[in-house]
């Protein structure tokens, strides 16, 4: 027998043990809660997975949970070599580390014994510009890459996320049958994932879910505000409130929680935990990036942006509590008596009219990107895949889903026939809750700014014409007429100065 048989024979071996059954479907590098909790989700829906962590702690507590957990295929690895070599071709490996330099590394770890036609996946909150620079980096190496969305928390994460992939379209159908069992899924809808898109798309939808939740939080940390400041509310009654909103339009995740909240009481001291828990309020950056994208575009998107200030205040404790001193907070007498029912009644309208605003201006800030990016994003499919697994789930947005159907080239959600209609029916609700918050001293800048959205967005003539004229006056900025096409520049200094003489 030839040496060259034999060599020949040997190397068939290794290719036929690389594709062997012992491999594994699918990689995940990262296991923190939420990487621990995708790799037991996708072992428990048939794939068996190899998993990684550079503190290798984590991965034996990983497989020590998979097997607590009803002895999953969740297979640990100590080092990057031979997790990679331990996952059938093409190599699939979804990263869930913390974004920006860890990506990096991560890549630049793995990557060393990755091969041509292999695909990464960035499961983490990255910035859409960093996906579509690895992307094409990854691309030079012959690797394939995605920026993959996950939302949903650790529950989420172990249960049923909502999954929003973008990049390359081939590296998604590697994954496309592991993501449609693994995501959540909705009766009637189908499983909460789909291909975002081109690029960075998938992250920067994430990034927007993300500020449409911070100003979902924001309006409805207002409506506890004004039940429990103006119309004295307890826990209970708060609870009790917020369970029954979550049997109507209001059902979602966030009032579910909220209800949940207000019941608890506190294990280490008298009373209920949530009047505990310091006015402080934490935060990643992706409600940032959103307001700052807004900006970019030129999108109002004033609701998202009170939820990022009333962050930006709460941080300030020890200032705001020496400012309460100084002017007296909680003197503020109304001569208003306040029928608590009715207020009830009335914050549960203004909340709703506010979230339409909220989920409206996010809607506008995605098709605008879409618009300048190519990317082709379908507004309605975005609503599908959110009505599941994800922190903003909610009832609401099958509402979102049938308007965009309606019509895709919606302009915006508040002029959708069936969302006009339930915000006029609501308008004097909306109106009497900020009005009597303001009278009250009860800041409601979200509710505030998306009924001031909803106001400067229903006139026909703003006072802007007012405005322009003074760029005009001190910057010779010109103007358009509304009688005349073209372009006006006037003297107006001069003209003043001649009346005044």
């Amino acid at each position: 027998m030839s040496l060259a048989f034999l060599l020949s024979e040997a190397s068939n071996g290794e290719r036929m043990a690389e594709q062997s059954p012992k491999l594994n479907r699918i990689g995940l590098a990262g296991l923190a809660v939420m990487g621990q909790n995708l790799a037991l989700n996708i072992a428990e829906k048939g794939f068996p997975i190899s998993v990684y962590n550079r503190t290798t702690s984590k991965v034996d507590e990983t497989t020590e949970r998979a097997k607590l957990e009803g002895n999953l295929p969740v297979f640990g690895f100590h080092d990057p070599e031979s997790f990679v070599k331990s996952i059938q071709k093409p190599r699939v490996i979804i990263m869930l580390v913390k974004a920006g330099a860890p990506v990096d590394q991560t890549i630049k770890t793995l990557s060393a014994y990755m091969e041509k036609g292999d695909c990464i996946i960035d499961g983490g909150n990255e910035w859409y510009e960093n996906t579509e620079r690895r992307e094409k980096a990854m691309a030079e190496l012959g690797l394939l890459y995605l920026g993959m969305g996950v939302s949903g928390g650790e529950e989420g994460a172990r249960n049923g996320p909502s999954m929003m992939p973008g990049g390359s379209i081939e590296a998604y159908k590697y994954i496309e049958d592991i993501v449609l069992k693994v995501a959540a899924q909705v009766p009637d809808s189908g499983p909460c994932v789909t291909y975002i898109g081109k690029g960075g798309s998938g992250n920067f939808v994430k990034m927007v879910h993300n500020g449409i939740e911070y100003g979902d939080m924001q309006l409805i940390s207002e409506a506890y505000d004004v039940l429990k400041s103006v119309g004295k509310l307890s826990n209970e009654e708060l609870k009790n409130v917020f369970t029954e909103w979550n049997k109507g339009e209001l059902q979602s995740f966030l009032i579910e929680i909220t209800a949940d909240i207000f019941g608890i009481k506190d294990d280490k001291a008298d009373g209920y935990l949530v009047d505990k828990v310091l006015d402080k309020t934490g935060m990643k950056g992706t409600g940032k990036w959103t307001v700052q994208q807004a900006a970019e575009l030129s999108i109002a998107a004033p609701t998202i942006e009170a939820s990022l200030d009333s962050r930006f205040m709460s941080g300030l404790k020890e200032e705001r509590t020496e400012a309460a001193k100084v002017f007296n907070f909680g003197e503020i007498i109304s001569p208003e008596k306040v029928d608590k029912e009715k207020l009830i009644h009335d914050v549960r309208q203004a909340l709703y009219a506010s979230k339409i605003c909220s989920y409206a201006q996010g809607m506008n800030l995605i098709r605008a990107k879409s618009i300048e990016m190519g990317w082709g994003l379908k507004l309605g499919e975005l609503a599908r895949i959110w009505k599941g697994g994800c922190i903003i789930r909610a009832i609401f947005l099958d509402r979102i889903k049938k308007a965009y159907d309606r019509n895709a080239d919606l302009a915006n959600l508040l002029v959708d026939p069936e969302f006009a209609k339930e915000i006029m029916e609501r308008q004097s609700a909306w109106r009497r809750v900020v009005t009597l918050s303001i009278s009250h001293g009860i800041s409601t800048p979200g509710m505030s700014a998306s009924l001031a959205y909803f106001d400067t967005y229903r006139r026909a003539r703003l006072p802007a014409n007012l405005v322009q004229a003074q760029r005009d006056y001190f910057g010779a900025h010109t103007y358009e007429r509304t009688d005349i096409p073209g372009a006006f520049h006037t003297e107006w200094f001069k003209l003043a100065r001649k009346i005044d003489n």
